[in-house]
């Protein structure tokens, strides 16, 4: 039977909570034919090896390449992939039985528009303690931002999250996912806006939801957020009509804050981020120190090579 969907996961080193991906996919409920592509992005647990030995016995197709990033890792997949729609997963994000079955639904619903990608919902993992802190990344717009969505038929660029995200193979043929970012993070929302430059609408549909196993705290939360920083550096100067989305003025990032406040305001939250206190206003100060961090750090490094070049 042809495949209809490819369901892409680029996976490195996650070999544990990929098992778990990959038997709910194998338990997916009025799903349309569909086909996993899992591209290992040069694991070093093993997940190669032990993918190796289900591969003949499961619906999935595997291919490896040198660590390279998820960028490069999805490239791979919707270039291998044989189905007409593509779904991307994250190799810790978990689908419902029915996740497939409402992407899928979506567009059946509007046949006559072909530049129609769709959204899922991606809340935690149940085995991981939810914490105050956990639900306001996930709903106000640092990790996701499903909260923020006002128009379920319209949802802007930056809400297109490759961890449970279905679309025409052909939109991102046209547009592929840019490999020379520095991190994972900006390089999904980037190519969407040059896709809806072209006339992409995104669409959410809440009931395809996944499960995300990521456990995190403030750490390393304030870590990933220097490296969205460091991202948007080169976001902002692929796309300088972005500059201001990406907290860039004309002369470069904004000033950090002083360092002692800041001091005092991470105690406070590391002093009280497992108690059911919600603490809004400083998580997002907080961690927007940590974005500035990683916003200053790039532009200093793009600023220097571009002063080597010049000269």
């Amino acid at each position: 039977m042809t495949a209809e969907v490819s369901v892409v996961i680029p996976t490195f080193n996650r070999r544990r909570i990929l098992a778990e991906v990959l038997a709910a996919l194998e338990a997916q409920q009025e799903a349309p034919p569909f086909e996993i592509v899992v591209v290992d992005d040069g694991s070093t647990d093993g997940t190669f090896e032990w993918l190796s030995q289900r591969v003949e016995s499961r619906p999935m197709r595997l291919f490896r390449q040198p660590n390279r990033g998820p960028a490069a890792a999805r490239n791979r997949g919707v270039a291998e992939a044989a189905g007409a729609t593509i779904a991307f997963l994250g190799d810790d994000t978990v689908p419902e039985p029915g996740w497939l079955a409402a992407h899928w639904a979506v567009p059946q619903e509007r046949p006559d528009e072909f530049r129609l990608a769709v959204i899922g919902y991606t809340g935690w993992h149940p085995r991981l303690r939810l914490t105050r802190f956990l639900e306001f990344i996930n709903e106000q717009g640092l990790q996701f931002g499903y909260a923020l969505i006002s128009d379920p038929e319209n949802v802007p660029f930056n809400f297109f999250y490759t961890s449970n995200l279905s679309l025409p193979r052909t939109l991102l043929l046209e547009e592929p996912f840019d490999e020379s970012f520095p991190s994972p993070a900006w390089e999904d929302i980037e190519v969407s806006f040059r896709l809806f430059r072209r006339g992409l609408r995104l669409v959410y549909e809440p009931r395809a939801r996944v499960h995300h196993d990521h456990p995190t705290d403030f750490r390393r939360f304030a870590a990933r957020q220097e490296r969205a920083g460091a991202s948007a550096v080169r976001f902002a100067r692929k796309h300088p009509e972005l500059t201001g989305f990406l907290g860039i003025g004309p002369d470069g990032p904004a000033p950090l804050p002083p360092r002692l406040s800041q001091l005092r305001r991470e105690w406070l939250v590391r002093a009280l981020q497992l108690l059911p206190v919600s603490l809004p206003g400083i998580w997002e100060e907080t961690l927007r120190y940590h974005y500035l961090r990683g916003l200053h750090r790039a532009w200093r490094e793009g600023s220097a090579e571009m002063e080597r070049v010049g000269s």
